[in-house]
């Protein structure tokens, strides 16, 4: 079954690009999942595996062999989309994000689609402040390949911390840290944000704004990465100075990669309703709405999301 308006969004992606929002978008138009893409490729005698469709479709990687490009041609003919297409879009930016190099495939690691942290945090002036302070650059080299946050809701219905696991991808050479970011509620006192290294990495500068309740940690790395490595960390912010917590929030700069948030609350402090939203940015509507269920016993809400594209996503919550 055809749907009009995915159709009219695969076919303005078609005429802008990028490339990778294309593909995808050709893939969910035609509902092929990439186990199958493969297979028929195959069957033309085309070797592409799953794993390399799923970095292009994200932006991590752009095709750039001959025999990817030979992938793509076929691609177009088995999605059904007008000749040339696709290979169209790889003449272009990469990524569509203001994207470097020539692509993993040739020893480098595009940037993927990005958008500026302006656009996504209402605080964002301060963060690049801050960041700034640190004599850092704004892009710090890296992009998420995938992250998994732990929030927690304490008895007085505030923000007692988060903890996160995140594995990240360099997209550029000499890469030794990464920069983490904590926007405490209303009320928060970020000189008393506790910031936690984990695994594979240890804390570095740390810096705050109290108006605005901002903490930007610097996480060190234990090697200094190339371009196309990844690497996985654990840390955490322990907060709960905050007032009481309605939401939780994450903006992406960068699309691509796996995110799961989980919320849990305190057995004092359960909340009537809660839901995950999508916005395209912080003066944005929110949209893509869906209600969770809180699970029982451990009293958490969460979602998953595959392909993260650059805006914002979160869980509210009504404790009335």
């Amino acid at each position: 079954m055809r749907h009009p308006e995915a159709e009219a969004d695969l076919a303005q992606l078609l005429r802008t690009g990028p490339f990778h929002l294309a593909l995808r978008a050709a893939l969910a138009v035609r509902g092929l999942p990439l186990q199958r893409v493969r297979h028929h490729l195959a069957h033309r005698g085309i070797t592409v595996g799953v794993t390399s469709l799923c970095y292009w479709q994200q932006g991590a990687r752009r095709p750039q062999r001959p025999e990817s490009l030979k992938a793509v041609r076929a691609l177009e003919e088995l999605l059904e989309l007008p000749g040339g297409s696709l290979i169209r879009l790889l003449d272009g930016p990469a990524a569509g994000g203001g994207g470097s190099g020539a692509g993993a495939e040739r020893g480098e690691v595009v940037r993927p689609a990005a958008r500026s942290y302006r656009a996504l945090v209402e605080a964002s002036g301060v963060v690049e402040e801050l960041i700034a302070g640190l004599g850092l650059p704004a892009d710090g080299g890296l992009h998420t390949v995938g992250h998994h946050e732990r929030v927690r809701i304490g008895a007085g219905r505030q923000l007692v911390g988060r903890d996160s696991l995140h594995v990240l991808r360099a997209h550029r050479d000499g890469v030794d840290r990464y920069v983490a970011i904590h926007h405490g509620d209303p009320g928060c006192d970020p000189e008393r944000v506790e910031v936690r290294a984990g695994d594979n990495c240890r804390t570095g500068r740390v810096r705050w704004h109290r108006e605005t309740g901002v903490v930007v940690a610097e996480l060190l790395f234990d090697a200094r990465l190339r371009a196309g490595d990844t690497y996985a960390l654990g840390y955490a912010f322990e907060d709960g100075t905050g007032g009481q917590s309605a939401e939780y929030v994450r903006g992406f700069s960068f699309a691509g990669g796996q995110y799961v948030l989980q919320v849990g609350f305190h057995e004092d402090a359960l909340p009537v309703r809660c839901r995950r939203f999508a916005q395209a940015s912080a003066g944005a509507p929110r949209g893509a709405r869906g209600e969770l269920t809180l699970s029982g016993r451990h009293r958490t809400v969460h979602f998953v999301e595959q392909g993260v594209r650059p805006g914002i996503l979160g869980i509210d919550w009504d404790w009335e």
